[in-house]
């Protein structure tokens, strides 16, 4: 369990190689599918304590997203402004009530660090293909106990179910990297992480997606 779980917080931490491309994106893409589902208003923002983020296992510390990057977060009208790379740190693991990472290798350094995260990392495609499992009337009530509360219970679920339901292949749970690559790759991982990203939303807040 993360630091923040004595502040009343519950902070996600996205993880990839120089988080300029696919941590950048799944960290924005997070925050913006949370707004959906929660609404725009400050104060709801504010109380519900859930903290994106996101660093780099060679994070380019200091440096802006990959231009195509943002243009993906443009497509999904998510916020791509005020983004700069950080490498990661072990107070970024410390604090962090789960770790989504790009790849296992990432998965893999961030449990090596320590700090007890193996129960807290997984890869993106992992932790939606657990969830997807979880019954979500099994979890505490977000208006009731609070999304912190849920969330966390969440990630004790999804912990306790990965010895059973295994990945049906070894790229089944991987994000790959799409960094030089043309733009129409960048969209194609960008909607994967979407789809990814969009049960484990919808399991963290009770709300499922606004469709038009």
């Amino acid at each position: 369990m993360g630091s923040s779980a004595l502040t009343g917080t519950f902070r996600i931490l996205h993880v990839s190689t120089g988080n300029v491309c696919r941590s950048p994106i799944t960290e924005r893409l997070t925050r913006h599918a949370l707004r959906d589902r929660l609404g725009e208003r400050p104060q709801a923002w504010g109380t519900q304590g859930l903290i994106v983020e996101s660093a780099g296992t060679w994070g380019h510390e200091g440096a802006p997203m990959e231009a195509n990057a943002a243009a993906v977060l443009a497509d999904f009208g998510a916020d791509a402004s005020g983004f700069t790379g950080r490498e990661l740190l072990d107070e970024h693991v410390i604090r962090a009530d789960l770790v989504l990472t790009a790849t296992r290798d990432h998965r893999a350094q961030v449990i090596s660090m320590g700090h007890s995260a193996g129960l807290r990392t997984f890869t993106l495609k992992e932790f939606t293909r657990l969830v997807r499992a979880i019954d979500p009337a099994t979890l505490p009530d977000p208006l009731d106990d609070g999304m912190v509360e849920r969330a966390r219970a969440l990630v004790r679920a999804a912990a306790a179910l990965r010895g059973w339901l295994l990945a049906p292949s070894a790229e089944a749970d991987e994000v790959f990297d799409p960094y030089g690559a043309p733009i129409t790759f960048f969209r194609s991982i960008g909607g994967e992480i979407q789809a990814a990203l969009d049960p484990v939303v919808t399991a963290l807040t009770g709300i499922p997606a606004h469709r038009s």
